[in-house]
């Protein structure tokens, strides 16, 4: 496949327009001819910064991305796909034809279902065009959000059971209990395992996408407040080095001052 892009920069946001379709043929719905849209812009894979590590933005799963993009457009945006059969299709469907694009273009499997679930959720939250009744999308949208909120609560009290602190707040984890650390650790990531995968049963159909996403949040949790931190520290170092570069030179040489005192000390003791 012979993908051609132009890249858009403005406002310091980064888009690309397609300068040649592309064509997919599905297992169900025939061939796909995407954009039909001229005006169609792509952020390639949309992925969060904190997880270009485990799905980049390039890749085996690029030309599937593509075509997911265009195929449920912007909220403002006209339909952008041709079916040569003239079928419609929703962004579930759209959602399960990326899946096997990916499979097509020779993407991991476990990649690939951790990005249809991505998508997936964000279908639940913000999709448009779904096949189903208003009741239906509100309870795949309590289930999300009660899986969430219950992964993030128990993470924040299996983190203070595990560093041996009684957070304001938090529950007292039987599965980790008063145990060595080591006890307590794996107690904590079977949890991570079990508890989303029986909360993934609220999703109903859509229990496997409940399923890879609330045990994603519960492993990955920490690695992403982490990540979180990291980030936000780097841009606001940036924003600092841009506005008042004197102060970021003088923070640095506090840091690395800071650094070889400790050092020192340490290092003489």
């Amino acid at each position: 496949m012979r993908i051609v892009l132009e890249r858009h920069a403005e406002e310091g946001v980064e888009t690309f327009s397609l300068e040649r379709r592309l064509a997919y043929r599905d297992r169900h719905l025939g061939e796909l001819l995407v954009p039909a849209d001229p005006g169609f812009r792509t952020d390639l894979t949309s992925v969060p910064a904190l997880f270009t590590w485990l799905v980049p933005k390039t890749g085996a799963h690029l030309p599937a991305a593509l075509l997911h993009d265009a195929l449920v457009a912007g909220r403002a945006d006209p339909t952008s796909y041709v079916s040569t059969d003239g079928h419609e299709v929703d962004r579930v469907s759209a959602d399960r034809i990326f899946r096997d694009a990916m499979a097509d273009t020779g993407t991991g499997v476990i990649r690939r279902w951790i990005v249809w679930t991505a998508v997936t959720v964000a279908t639940i939250f913000v999709g448009r065009e779904v096949p189903w009744t208003r009741a239906r999308h509100w309870s795949y949208r309590i289930a999300a959000g009660v899986t969430i909120a219950t992964i993030l609560y128990l993470g924040y009290s299996s983190t203070g059971d595990l560093l041996d602190r009684s957070w304001p707040g938090a529950l007292d984890v039987p599965w980790m209990g008063d145990r060595s650390f080591w006890a307590e650790l794996a107690g904590g990531l079977s949890g991570a395992i079990v508890l989303p995968l029986a909360l993934s049963l609220l999703w109903g159909r859509l229990r496997t996408a409940g399923a890879i996403a609330g045990v994603m949040l519960a492993v990955l949790l920490h690695v992403t407040v982490g990540l979180a931190a990291i980030g936000a520290t780097y841009l606001a170092l940036e924003r600092l080095a841009r506005r008042w570069p004197l102060a970021a030179w003088g923070l640095a040489a506090l840091v690395v001052g800071a650094a070889l005192v400790t050092f020192g000390l340490i290092s003489l003791r």
